[in-house]
């Protein structure tokens, strides 16, 4: 498959391609730096630019069949702006004109999945996030609704605590109040459930919590 990544940069993003360069699939990568990604693979393009470049997003989502994003808010207090959840909706709309339907992301426990049954975490994880990274909530939840309110074939991972540690093989998957989801999660078990998601048609249009 021809696969577009977002967030290739990233400590999940970097798992992302490097599994599906394993796998055979051919990546384009829209990066702002091209010097943080030391991979050369015949299978991999970089394109140079910025979520907010709507060229830059249809050169790079162009001929593909799915799109991956390991994006996410800065955690920092003192970001500002939206533009995470500006340049997903316009990534939605390059997406909408060049027919492309399938979008696999990620989000957080914070948002609620409506086959969701009562849970501590509905509870806990916003008043958490509200008190502790106010803006990052504010530019998951715009992102996510950028894409849950459009027409495309999504699937959004949430997780809550990912780790640098090795791969595990254990992925858990579920909606919270039904299935036993954890917390923690390797971010190459993280990058594998994403990957697995291009074939998988279990979780499209839902966000599943997923962990260890």
């Amino acid at each position: 498959m021809r696969v577009t990544v977002f967030g290739a940069t990233g400590g999940i993003g970097r798992h992302v391609v490097q599994q599906l360069l394993d796998a055979g699939h051919h990546v384009t990568a829209l990066v702002r730096s091209p010097a943080k990604i030391s991979l050369a693979h015949p299978g991999l393009t970089l394109i140079t630019g910025q979520l907010s470049d709507r060229t830059a997003l249809t050169q790079a989502v162009t001929g593909a069949d799915a799109v991956i994003s390991a994006l996410g808010p800065s955690l920092k207090r003192s970001a500002r702006g939206t533009q995470l959840a500006d340049g997903t909706r316009t990534l939605v709309a390059v997406m909408d004109e060049q027919k492309l339907t399938r979008f696999i992301g990620l989000a957080t426990p914070s948002l609620a999945d409506p086959r969701d049954k009562p849970h501590w975490k509905h509870k806990v994880l916003p008043a958490m996030a509200k008190a502790m990274f106010p803006g990052a909530l504010r530019e998951m939840k715009s992102m996510t609704a950028a894409v849950t309110s459009s027409g495309l074939d999504y699937t959004i991972a949430r997780i809550t605590n990912p780790t640098n540690k090795p791969a595990t093989g254990r992925i858990r998957a579920g909606f919270l109040g039904h299935d036993k989801v954890g917390s923690a999660m390797t971010r190459a078990d993280i990058a594998t459930f994403l990957v697995s998601q291009l074939t998988d048609t279990r979780c499209q249009r839902a966000m599943p919590a997923i962990s260890n």
